[in-house]
């Protein structure tokens, strides 16, 4: 699933194309996504102009001045920017054309994703009103964080991928902070250190940021192309390497379940 970085990354790629652009057409060609997709949505965003592109956690926001198209890349969704007309193909379900003659168009081969609109605050939408503060945000502190982990009994790797906790934290980049604070993944929270708190913060905040600077050599991939930024695995430390040794002191880094979800962790690194 595009996480936190690859969805910023793909905000910077498209926002240039289709920002302050007048939209001409839409074009559906499978309203069955993991929420149906509002059958007048081709009516509602015709001649709508897109006055900004946002994001918040991983949904990226189309706003207009009268609403706004929420979307979720779920699985495997991705949104790629045409400059010419290429026939559609399979798991391509959404064109949106403007009056620039782009075209955005959004390609879910699962369709776990979402291409939804709101004529309210989007904030306010059920997806979006229950979640946590950004976590590179000034919300997202080190006393933010000590007083959500007081008297809580779950895992930290658990809790900090709670998107009401901290929004758009998921198995990737928990997995990669966690092994820089140099704190067990399974560790229940009660038990973490006010330290602690200040190391996950710090790594959290340092790992999401270089994401996305590496995400930026991807940008011109949103061009006529398939517009999958992807995981930048050149930096991952321990995601997908378990049975690998590790970076920091060559012992084998180990794997568990934490949740339904692979963790990587270096028994060593990781022992507070």
């Amino acid at each position: 699933m595009p996480e936190l970085p690859e969805v910023e990354t793909v905000l910077r790629g498209i926002q240039p194309h289709i920002e302050q652009q007048t939209i001409k057409k839409v074009v559906i060609r499978h309203y069955g996504l993991r929420w149906p997709i509002p059958h007048n949505i081709t009516v509602i965003l015709k001649n709508k102009k897109i006055e900004t592109v946002e994001r918040r956690a991983k949904y990226l926001l189309l706003r207009t001045i009268t609403g706004t198209a929420i979307i979720h890349l779920g699985m495997s969704g991705s949104l790629r920017v045409l400059t010419d007309v290429i026939s559609p193909q399979k798991h391509d379900h959404v064109d949106i054309i403007f009056s620039n003659n782009k075209i955005l168009r959004f390609t879910d081969p699962r369709r776990f994703g979402a291409f939804l609109w709101t004529n309210d605050d989007p904030m306010l939408h059920p997806l979006l009103k229950h979640l946590g503060p950004e976590p590179l945000s000034n919300d997202f502190s080190v006393q933010y964080l000590w007083k959500q982990v007081q008297n809580r009994s779950l895992s930290i790797k658990l809790f900090i991928m709670d998107s009401k906790i901290v929004a758009g934290v998921g198995n990737i980049y928990a997995n990669e902070a966690l092994f820089q604070a140099g704190i067990y993944p399974a560790m229940p929270t009660k038990l973490i250190t006010l330290q602690q708190c200040q190391q996950l913060v710090r790594a959290i905040k340092q790992i999401l940021r270089q994401a996305i600077r590496q995400g930026g050599t991807t940008l011109k991939d949103f061009v006529d192309s398939e517009g999958r930024p992807g995981y930048f695995t050149q930096r991952l430390k321990v995601y997908g390497r378990a049975e690998e040794a590790c970076m920091h002191c060559t012992t084998r880094l180990q794997t568990m379940i934490i949740g339904q979800r692979s963790t990587v962790y270096c028994r060593r690194c990781q022992s507070g």
